[in-house]
């Protein structure tokens, strides 16, 4: 139960004071009228603050966000509906709506008396500069008395959550060429090897070739069966993100590890509008088991949206999934600290023969306050180690954008396929 003396206000403690000094002043002095004034004075804010303490504000509160997923730094429409479900009055109410702090300043206003089952509307704006998952909520009433003797907050219960995600840089509008095993167009037994789902079966018809027969299905149904190829098998991507607290640096929208989610988001963007079946490799969707499954723009975005720093024994199984991940060839792309020279040897070893590989190395110290320039010499090394395993490589520092890293790996990566293959 709220203590009386913490719903008055200043002007109420003011009147108690006041009012109890005239009142033993007065019984001292035998003034009976200020004797008077002193009890009407210490009375009049306990009884404001008794009849406070009494109110249950009845008022419930919804709202809606529009659009309900944001991107970093867009604007984003909250629509509050307040409604009064009781059979009373309510009185002139000061409403305030709690808001994480990355999602601006707290929103007031005033809710004028409604009557029983009134509605009002209010609106307001948000925006964030950060991403991640924020919370709206709840909302907090206070009503005072028409002395402005005592006032009484009431937290109305429910709360919404708003998901911001990562920005994304526009890539180049050329696609990266996915050759070699899980790319479009491998040749059929490739396609039945390795299970993928766009090829159908059928029955075997006269004229079909022999060698389109899928013996499993065959044996299964005791009679021949033949794959129908009628869409082409769809390129495969595993987007490899280092999420380690020991190799990134900086702080913020400026740090390494902002610039490999918005890499990870603006690649996994550029390739689903290229028809890639995408897997998304971090420390929260190797937790959740997501990244054995092929992932929706969407639900990437999700993921990275609340993606954090983590330690080493993460990325330990970020790199147990990606392996059988990789196993079957296609694009392999990685974002990497240059942090570990052990762990770059195995990050090469993702690339399987016949497949790509995209490798941006984070150059550390520039992202820890060094100014932007040559990338270091430790940096280079560790690319060049990967590049020698048949990767394209590109050293980022800070300064360099997503889209002129994808336009080097890109380029490098056309380069050593050729024109010819």
């Amino acid at each position: 139960m709220t203590r009386i003396r913490d719903v008055l206000t200043t002007r109420g403690h003011a009147f108690v004071a006041a009012g109890l000094t005239l009142l033993f002043g007065g019984l001292l002095l035998g003034f009976t009228d200020i004797t008077r004034v002193g009890v009407l004075l210490a009375a009049l804010p306990l009884l404001a603050g008794l009849n406070a303490r009494r109110r249950d504000s009845s008022v419930v509160v919804t709202r809606t966000v529009h659009p309900a997923r944001l991107v970093v730094d867009q604007t984003a429409s909250v629509q509050v509906v307040l409604q009064n479900t009781s059979g009373k009055r309510t009185h002139l109410q000061l409403a305030e709506e709690r808001v994480d702090h990355a999602l601006g300043d707290r929103p007031r206003f005033v809710l004028p008396p409604m009557e029983p089952g009134d509605i009002r509307e209010v609106d307001y704006q948000i925006r964030s500069h950060v991403r991640g998952r924020h919370r709206l909520g709840p909302l907090m009433l206070r009503v005072r008395d028409p002395f402005g003797l005592a006032t009484i907050a009431v937290s109305l219960p429910g709360s919404t959550d708003v998901l911001v995600l990562p920005r994304i840089e526009v890539l180049g509008s050329g696609r990266h060429r996915g050759d070699g095993i899980g790319a479009e167009g491998a040749i059929p037994h490739m396609v039945a090897l390795h299970g993928e789902d766009d090829v159908a079966i059928r029955s075997f018809r006269d004229g079909d070739d022999l060698r389109r027969i899928h013996w499993p299905a065959t044996a299964h149904r005791s009679e021949l069966m033949v794959r129908q190829e009628d869409r082409p098998a769809r390129r495969r991507a595993v987007i490899v993100m280092d999420s380690r607290a020991d190799g990134h640096r900086g702080s913020g929208t400026l740090g390494s590890f902002e610039w490999t989610v918005t890499a990870a988001a603006s690649i996994a963007a550029h390739l689903s509008e290229h028809s890639y079946a995408l897997h998304l490799v971090s420390s929260e969707t190797t937790a959740t088991g997501e990244a054995t499954r092929t992932v929706e723009i969407d639900n990437a975005l999700a993921s990275l949206a609340v993606a954090q720093l983590g330690v080493a024994q993460q990325f330990e199984e970020v790199l147990h999934s990606a392996h059988p991940l990789t196993a079957a060839g296609g694009l392999v792309i990685a974002m990497v600290t240059d942090h570990d020279e052990a762990v770059l040897r195995r990050i090469a070893a993702l690339r399987q023969p016949g497949g790509s590989g995209l490798l941006f190395l984070l150059d550390s110290a520039s992202f820890g306050g060094g100014r932007p320039g040559a990338p270091t010499d430790q940096a280079l090394a560790l690319a060049g180690l990967v590049a020698a395993a048949g990767w394209s490589t590109c050293v980022v520092g800070s300064g360099m954008t997503v889209a002129q890293a994808w336009n080097i790996v890109s380029a490098r990566a056309a380069a050593m396929v050729g024109p010819g293959r």
